[in-house]
């Protein structure tokens, strides 16, 4: 049985991996912050066979230990202050979390694994992945974009993960760590957090409709995005590291849509005219913006056999139908209730 540690499991993509992997035969641990981690139970009642060993991306010495006690065949380093508005307001602490917490877990793994110089790793070593960001790319150089794209981060946030990439292919270079990262474009489902901006306009649209909200209050609606649904994505993350070769990957659709796509069809799903509702608020507007993200994941396609499963009109439906369901329980109970 293979054995697998991730950070960030109590996260969107932390959850579908843990489940994903459960169900291809692992044994999965859990990185988690202390006992006490609140959102600990909310993914132990998903997967119940999931294990859990304390460690923090800014501790040093718990991510030996963890590695060390867990001894995974697997890391998959999905943690991350991944929030990009409020990187400008936590600039220092995003750096810390999503840049330099990449360079710990690396560090963890070639201490536990005995490595002290440059060369090849040893065989059965520990492979790690890493979760880069298409947030990297910013004020893109080319659309789409591809491995080969330069970065040009428009945020604290990209900054942070381009150093996280470019240290992990340092890893890989350096000691001959199987070291690889996916350039996961954004990825969505009714398990992402309320403050992004897809599941911020499908909880609206399920208030809406159900009474409980007046109007939806967005930023930018022209910026495009290549969206895909969370699930279809840590099949990519698993396969990347299946490879014989460490090799990094941009995973995306190809497709594009705009926010303002995106409100039309939530709206849609419940019938309803979403002019009526939304409004341009100047202040939710990013400092920077990046305006048009779009992958080519030719190799993905060809060399890992991945394809995205649901369609973006299907995720924005189905987070749609989850916050409905969701809010009809909060407005019941009388007040809000966790998610998922």
């Amino acid at each position: 049985m293979k054995r697998a540690l991730i950070t960030g499991v109590t996260g969107q993509d932390g959850s579908y991996l843990a489940e994903y992997l459960v169900r291809n035969g692992y044994e999965v641990w859990g990185l988690v912050r202390g006992q006490s981690n609140p959102h600990r139970a909310r993914v132990q009642r998903l997967v119940e066979e999931l294990r859990f060993v304390e460690g923090d991306l800014l501790d040093q010495s718990s991510l030996v230990k963890a590695v060390d006690l867990v001894q995974p065949d697997e890391v998959y380093n999905l943690a991350a202050i991944s929030y990009v508005p409020l990187s400008w307001q936590q600039a220092e602490l995003t750096g810390e979390v999503t840049g330099l917490g990449v360079l710990r877990m690396l560090e963890a793994i070639r201490m536990v694994s005995g490595i002290n110089g440059s060369g090849s790793a040893p065989r059965g070593q520990i492979r790690f992945y890493q979760a880069s960001s298409s947030e990297m790319f910013g004020k893109v150089r080319e659309v789409p974009q591809n491995e080969f794209t330069p970065f040009y981060p428009r945020s604290p946030y990209g900054a942070a993960k381009a150093y996280g990439h470019f240290i992990t292919r340092n890893y890989r270079e350096s000691y001959g760590l199987f070291a690889a990262s996916g350039i996961l474009f954004n990825h969505e489902s009714p398990r992402r957090g309320r403050e992004f901006v897809t599941r911020k306009i499908s909880r609206a649209v399920a208030r809406i409709r159900l009474g409980m909200q007046q109007e939806l209050r967005l930023g930018n609606l022209d910026a495009v995005r290549d969206w895909g649904f969370a699930g279809d994505y840590v099949r990519a993350m698993h396969a990347i590291l299946a490879q014989e070769t460490p090799v990094d990957y941009v995973v995306g659709t190809g497709r594009t849509h705009s926010v303002r796509d995106a409100v039309r069809m939530a709206f849609a799903a419940v019938d309803l005219d979403w002019e009526r509702y939304v409004v341009v608020d100047p202040a939710l507007v990013r400092p920077a913006e990046v305006d048009l993200l779009c992958a080519d994941a030719k190799n993905a396609r060809t060399r890992l056999g991945w394809e995205p499963q649901v369609s973006f009109p299907e995720l924005m439906r189905m987070m749609v139908e989850a916050d409905l369901e969701r809010t009809a329980r909060e407005r019941d109970a009388s007040g809000p209730l966790a998610d998922w």
